[in-house]
């Protein structure tokens, strides 16, 4: 039998959970370190590393987790968010039924939260209560702390499935290791809060956001009141990429993450400690490597990575709308080509699916994947014009393998849940990723 999140790049589940955990343990914490301490370049820190060896680096140098004001900084933005999650009022969102008949149940309020939590970051700063820039110094800390809340709340989390979940959607992959990495529930709730909505939504996605905006008020001291083109252009297009996200969260409630990935340390690590700390680092980077482009190449740099998020937005929001009307909305002007796949579900009823094959669902399977990478380079490419250094093309290189990872593993999911009506689907778009090649 076949462990939950198989069909991926990674054959043996297993074994690709615990190489995957051992190895992101020691991976976060580097990435700030080398541009911290060693200028972006990875050459500096592997001579630093070989010389005082890995324990001697690691005693030397590593960031202590147990820093009180971190701690303090990292609870506070906690409880605000969750906070905001009840209180501030929003449409009730349900989403798809899930395989044991579950319905989720949502407070869709991203945007309002969204717009809230930047407004209170900046009053914070205005009335001198909290130094955004803080966060930049603090940020080999504040991730090493992530790190420790991570484990615990994962351990938590596999515990809870196994022995009170939520909802039917749980149990055991047959392996512990294979539990803690994968999940062993779907919806988790702890006191009344959806586990995934937070960590997913609330916390990683909002640092993201909230992360940038520190780092542009660092440049903004340290350059005496001002802050350089390719820091706008960044901080400008990645803002737009979020309040997209926020703006379309409902959506992202009907995604794989959240209707497939169970709560684990694949999604829930890579949440409280990967998203803040990777898809942040190329703007973190930039902080003290400040470049003054042009003001065409400013424009054109921001205006094509505004174009790639719309694109990205317009595949999702194109599939969205044949989905809520049954496949009555016009696609490019064009009543849509579909194909009608019938499943079962775990209970044995019969439901039905309409696979969409017109508009930017005709040209792949996973099209809407290339206009995502494509904004994540615009909002790294102002770094690169900085230094030889390696570093601002990690996160768009990062994505396309995720993203590869997770088109392999739903074509999967969906073969085995559509079978034959899948393979007719695949006939109609043959391409996985992109048009005529993959």
């Amino acid at each position: 039998e076949k462990s939950w999140g198989s069909g991926g790049l990674f054959a043996n589940r297993e074994l690709g959970s615990v190489l995957l955990i051992l190895f992101t343990q020691f991976f976060c914490v580097p990435f700030i370190l080398i541009c911290k301490n060693y200028d972006g370049s990875f050459e500096g820190f592997g001579n630093d590393l070989t010389n005082r060896g890995v324990v001697g680096y690691v005693m030397d140098l590593w960031p202590t987790p147990f820093d009180p004001y971190v701690w303090k900084m990292i609870l506070s933005f906690m409880a605000f968010e969750l906070f905001l999650m009840k209180a501030v009022p929003g449409e009730v969102f349900k989403a798809t039924p899930t395989p044991s008949g579950h319905i989720p149940v949502y407070n869709a309020n991203g945007v309002q939260c969204y717009v809230i939590t930047i407004v209170a970051l900046f009053a914070l700063y205005h009335y001198d209560v909290f130094n955004p820039a803080d966060v930049y110094d603090n940020m080999d800390k504040i991730i090493s702390s992530l790190n420790i809340f991570a484990l615990c709340f994962c351990s938590i989390l596999t515990l809870k499935g196994l022995t009170f979940p939520s909802t039917a959607d749980s149990g055991t992959n047959g392996s512990v290791i294979v539990d803690f990495f994968w999940g062993t529930e779907l919806y988790p709730r702890i006191m009344g809060f959806d586990v995934k909505q937070f960590t997913n939504c609330r916390f990683g996605l909002m640092f993201w956001q909230v992360g940038i905006l520190c780092y542009a008020i660092k440049q903004y001291q340290m350059l005496g009141g001002h802050i350089s083109s390719s820091m706008l252009v960044s901080v400008l297009v990645q803002s737009v990429y979020l309040f997209k996200f926020f703006y379309w969260e409902t959506g992202y409630f009907c995604s794989m993450d959240i209707q497939h990935d169970r709560a684990g340390y694949y999604i829930c690590w890579g949440c409280l400690v990967y998203v803040p700390s990777m898809y942040t680092v190329h703007t973190y980077f930039m902080v003290e490597h400040p470049v003054y482009l042009s003001l065409p190449t400013t424009i054109f740099c921001t205006a094509l990575g505004i174009f790639f998020i719309w694109c990205n937005y317009d595949c999702d929001r194109q599939r969205q709308e044949f989905r809520a009307t049954g496949g009555k909305a016009l696609v490019w002007g064009a009543p849509p080509k579909y194909i009608t796949a019938k499943y079962t579900t775990a209970e044995g009823k019969e439901r039905t699916s309409l696979l969409l094959c017109s508009g930017w669902w005709s040209l792949s399977r996973h099209f809407h994947y290339i206009p995502e990478v494509a904004a994540s380079f615009m909002w790294c490419v102002p770094g690169l014009f900085t230094t030889q250094h390696l570093m601002p093309y990690f996160y768009p290189v990062y994505l396309s393998i995720l993203l590869a990872d997770r088109a392999w593993r739903d074509d999967k999911r969906c073969a085995d849940k559509y079978k034959h009506h899948w393979a007719a689907y695949c006939k109609k778009v043959p391409s996985k990723i992109i048009p005529g090649v993959v």
